[in-house]
């Protein structure tokens, strides 16, 4: 009961929170604003079938999640690839480890014109940013956990005849799993925040960040806010999923301190 409770508390928090600005800036501005139940109601109509933008509801988180999971995908390969090698290798890290750190540092939206002047207007650009934004956080923790893993593992795996095959699949790879999963954690929520606000500049057509910024210039507040409940859910979904997932690998991989 009181694991329930500690869930449940925090949306009720948002909840009446949201409310009370709703009747706030109805009060204060004369301007409508969604309350939750009026959201509510205008998402069940959705999930009943009611057009969002030309499309369906379902249409438009399909698509949204399939350029999340192809972008994120990418950049989520490409990072693991990367940071296990320049953490293998140390000329590697030397060379290029700069770039992964610097490009973390940009802003998903800043990416927008160097999408769309290699792609244009339309699905490859909203790839593009999402592979970008996503890519930088997954390398750089990689590469740290990597660069983390104790020499004694090392030495005495050699000293058990391991070969570097060996110790780089089981040693090095193992030991870094639990840093490969927060950098893919925090690949795959930075890929979604960039990929509803690609969906919402780039123009794409179809998607929850395109459905979003529809429904407010054509003034259906209750849809826009219909689109972030569900944005917020699908992210809140996956990163619950990605948290177990990462304490269970930990829990698995991790000597209790006192037999370390």
């Amino acid at each position: 009961m009181k694991s329930l409770l500690r869930t449940l508390l925090p949306f009720f928090i948002v909840v009446l929170i949201w409310h009370g600005l709703a009747l706030f800036v109805l009060w204060q501005r004369g301007v409508p604003f969604p309350t939750p139940w009026q959201t509510l109601e205008r998402l069940l109509e959705l999930v009943r079938g009611a057009p969002l933008s030309g499309q369906s509801l379902g249409e438009h988180i399909f698509r949204s999640v399939y350029r999340w999971l192809l972008g994120s995908g990418l950049a989520a390969g490409l990072g693991i690839s990367y940071g296990l090698l320049a953490g293998w290798f140390r000329s590697v890290e030397i060379a290029t480890a700069r770039i992964p750190q610097t490009l973390l540092l940009v802003p998903g939206l800043a990416w927008v014109p160097v999408a769309l002047l290699l792609f244009g207007v339309g699905e490859q650009a909203t790839l593009c940013m999402i592979f970008l934004a996503a890519f930088s956080p997954v390398a750089v923790s990689v590469l740290a956990g990597v660069r983390a893993l104790d020499p004694a593992l090392i030495r005495a795996a050699r000293m058990l005849g391991a070969g570097r095959a060996m110790l780089f699949l089981q040693v090095l790879i193992p030991a870094a799993l639990p840093a490969l999963l927060c950098g893919l954690r925090l690949g795959l929520a930075t890929g979604w925040r960039v990929l509803v606000a690609a969906e919402m500049v780039v123009g794409t057509g179809t998607g929850l960040g395109y459905s979003l910024i529809q429904s407010r210039w054509n003034l259906d507040y209750a849809s826009s806010f219909a689109c972030i409940v569900v944005v917020c859910a699908l992210g809140l979904g996956v990163d619950q999923v990605l948290t177990y997932a990462e304490r269970k690998t930990i829990a698995q991989w991790t000597l209790p301190r006192d037999t370390q």
